[in-house]
């Protein structure tokens, strides 16, 4: 693969209130990204006992998925969001404490050889080090196991809402503008949906304990050949984003934490570029027709899951 991954610092460094905000403002996922991970699963003797999130945030995903499970644990590197998680708290199906910690992926603190039957990690493979992540899983998996990361991209404004090719074309001038020189290699990964992420046989060495013929990518949203449809990427019932959950939404992004990190004297002003795109949106639909107080977007999302099993 191309492009390389780079350790990520940004979400490291999330206080506990920054993390309490991600939680609030991301969103979920849909159960047909999660019983897709499953079926992957255990349609080749993937068992369900002990699932292992890892860059689990605030505990978003291993929350839901790990009622499916005997045992679930969520690691991070973020103290912030270790924090936020356990106030959130969630148990496993059979009623146990879902265990979060710090750790980052290559490392796994104290998890035992041959323990985990199923790796994930939502939206956060692009920040690991991944020839030293997939040492570290092969190590951890039973044979047998299975390691599922997903992704997602927000890629279009959806044609339903008023002035949406005026909206795009200004969201994409602003990222250009604004955030461009704010893009770490990991949000290009992204981006890209995957398609460059280095997998086990990629690594130098290659880890040789994956199956590279039980590789499976499916993509949701794309229009390509065998894709999900968009919609079941992330969970139903939040179709629609009010421009006050945009503003709080992209204080969550990795590149507008950046911005401001270097643009503290205008963090929560008009100045605040999160600030600045909703007012453009907000114009934009008004010219549009759009009443005040029912500004609303929804973005057309495009995801991507890859499953690959350990040689058993």
């Amino acid at each position: 693969m191309s492009a390389e991954t780079v350790p990520e610092t940004t979400f490291r460094s999330f206080t506990p209130a920054e993390a309490s905000d991600y939680a609030q403002f991301r969103k979920s996922y849909h159960p047909t990204l999660f019983n897709t991970i499953l079926n992957r699963h255990t349609s080749t003797g993937g068992k369900l006992d002990t699932l292992l999130d890892v860059g689990c945030g605030p505990g978003i995903a291993v929350r839901s998925l790990g009622t499916r499970f005997q045992h679930a644990i969520g690691f991070d590197p973020s103290e912030g969001m270790i924090t936020s998680a356990k106030e959130l708290g969630g148990t496993s199906g059979s009623g146990e404490p879902i265990r979060f910690e710090v750790s980052t992926a290559e490392d796994l603190s104290e998890i035992p050889d041959g323990s985990i039957d199923l790796v994930t990690a939502a939206t956060a493979a692009h920040w690991f080090n991944m020839p030293a992540f997939w040492a570290r899983a092969a190590q951890v998996l039973k044979p047998g196991g299975s390691v599922a990361l997903w992704t997602h991209t927000s890629a279009e404004i959806a044609d339903s809402v008023p002035n949406a090719a005026a909206i795009q074309a200004a969201v994409k001038a602003f990222q250009k503008e604004h955030l461009a020189k704010h893009t770490a290699p990991g949000n290009l990964l992204s981006h890209g949906l995957y398609v460059d992420l280095p997998l086990p046989w990629d690594a130098e060495p290659p880890v040789a304990d994956f199956d590279k013929e039980s590789l499976s990518r499916i993509e949701f949203g794309t229009g390509n050949e065998g894709a999900l449809p968009g919609d079941q990427f992330f969970a139903v019932g939040e179709p629609e984003v009010g421009l006050d959950e945009l503003e709080a939404l992209m204080g969550t992004v990795s590149t507008v934490k950046r911005w401001r990190e270097e643009n503290q004297e205008k963090v929560g002003t008009e100045e605040d570029i999160a600030r600045l795109l909703r007012r453009k949106v907000e114009q934009l639909l008004h010219e549009a027709g759009v009443e005040k107080g029912k500004e609303v977007l929804k973005r057309a999302e495009q995801g991507v899951l890859l499953v690959v099993k350990k040689k058993a």
